[in-house]
């Protein structure tokens, strides 16, 4: 499914990701999150974890599954930022967001968060988006608070020990959920 963007983002396109996009999604995911490439944005990991963000087989698990939708966005023909809709029941889950880190920062990603919620909110009827961030990023929170996310200091255990989700650089990390109505 392609939807045009809103006027204040024109030139994106935005589609549910193919199994020919894994290879590009993987390498936007990991340049946003890890190593010296995603210091050049402001979402970078590289300081808290290091190894992979993601591989293909997640990429493409997220693709087929018949519950999720991995968003892609696209401008001039080039994938420039995805995010990971998942439909749960009552809420949507948001994950595997990524922008291109040279675009970091220019708002593009306050109006990719906003479709996402506006098509979840369509597609699937939900009322609530959830999403988990590692809670020691202070500043992606508060980026997402500025979007009507709110803590809920409910946390789960980083997973220690499986290298799929990186390997930690401190012992503290741990996942909080943050919630957003919808309505």
């Amino acid at each position: 499914m392609e939807s045009p963007a809103s006027s204040e983002s024109s030139a994106l396109v935005f589609r549910d990701a193919t199994d020919a996009d894994v290879d590009a999604l993987v390498v936007l995911v990991e340049s946003a999150y890890r190593g010296d490439a995603s210091r050049a944005g402001w979402t970078t990991e590289a300081d808290i974890l290091d190894g992979q963000r993601t591989d293909p087989e997640g990429v493409l698990e997220v693709i087929k599954s018949p519950d999720s939708r991995l968003l892609t966005v696209e401008r001039g023909g080039e994938i420039v930022a995805c995010c990971q809709l998942e439909h749960r029941g009552d809420y949507a889950y948001f994950g595997m967001f990524a922008v291109r880190p040279s675009l970091q920062g220019a708002g593009l990603g306050k109006v990719i968060i906003a479709e996402a919620e506006r098509q979840a909110r369509e597609t699937w009827g939900v009322r609530e988006m959830h999403m988990t961030v590692i809670s020691v990023r202070e500043d992606l929170i508060a980026w997402y608070e500025r979007r009507g996310y709110r803590r809920t200091g409910r946390t789960s255990p980083f997973p220690y020990g499986d290298e799929r989700f990186g390997v930690p650089r401190r012992d503290d990390l741990r996942f909080e959920l943050l919630v957003k109505p919808l309505v």
